[in-house]
């Protein structure tokens, strides 16, 4: 008698084999997974199209429209887009060291000549994305990954948008933390003067390993970003 012996089978969109979740939101969960054949790993962004709003659906497709018009070495590239009457699969693809802020939890501020290496891959990704019409409007160290390679893949677009140079964006997006003075104030913006805030309060995170804005609530935060309130760590350098 031969006893036949059950094996678990990998669940699997398409051609990829999912391992595990890398991370979840409200309406999505993203998960590792291996290609079949090539045996690449990817991030697949699974959202359940019937827990969205039509609005929220709107956001969806224009993350991967934008997506799709991307092509830059510091930015999390899109491979492929698969879609169900309920499900959208979004695979890109995967930085396996993880983000900016967990790197620096367990390793402390970067070194002022790294952290101009990380910025310089930073601020070109993004005057890419300004000369073709792209504003990200989430601009923080949680949303900058790091790949095998120590390379900086700038990643979630759902907050990302169109802008035109004679245009205005109300839209208030983004982490707090990060946000600009015209965004507090609730004034209009074309969209790249938002980035370039943040640019700067990343590039503060990454020399000081801290904030540079921080309060106790939306309104403390506020007040000290709108009055420029900031210290400058002693170990900084005075750049002569």
């Amino acid at each position: 008698m031969v006893m036949s012996v059950k094996t678990t089978q990998p669940v699997r969109v398409g051609f990829y084999d999912i391992e595990r979740t890398i991370g979840k939101g409200n309406f999505a969960v993203v998960k590792l997974a291996r290609h079949r054949i090539t045996k690449t790993e990817v991030a697949i962004k699974i959202i359940d199209k019937m827990s969205l709003t039509p609005d929220n659906l709107k956001k969806v497709y224009r993350e991967v429209e934008i997506m799709k018009r991307l092509s830059h070495p510091n930015i999390i590239r899109l491979y492929q887009v698969m879609e169900t009457q309920s499900m959208l699969y979004i695979v890109s693809e995967y930085a396996s060291q993880g983000d900016i802020f967990e790197y620096i939890s367990h390793n402390g501020r970067l070194r002022e000549s790294e952290a101009q290496r990380k910025f310089f891959q930073i601020a070109s990704a993004v005057d890419y994305c300004h000369r073709h019409g792209i504003v990200h409007r989430d601009l923080k160290v949680e949303n900058l990954l790091i790949d095998g390679c120590g390379q900086i893949k700038i990643a979630d677009w759902g907050f990302s948008t169109f802008f035109q140079p004679d245009g205005a964006l109300t839209t208030w997006c983004g982490s707090p933390p990060y946000a600009a003075p015209e965004v507090f104030e609730g004034k209009v913006y074309t969209g790249p003067e938002i980035d370039i805030w943040s640019l700067g309060v990343v590039l503060y995170v990454l020399v000081c390993g801290a904030l540079p804005f921080e309060g106790s609530s939306v309104q403390v935060l506020r007040d000290r970003v709108l009055a420029g309130r900031f210290r400058i760590p002693f170990f900084m350098s005075t750049g002569k």
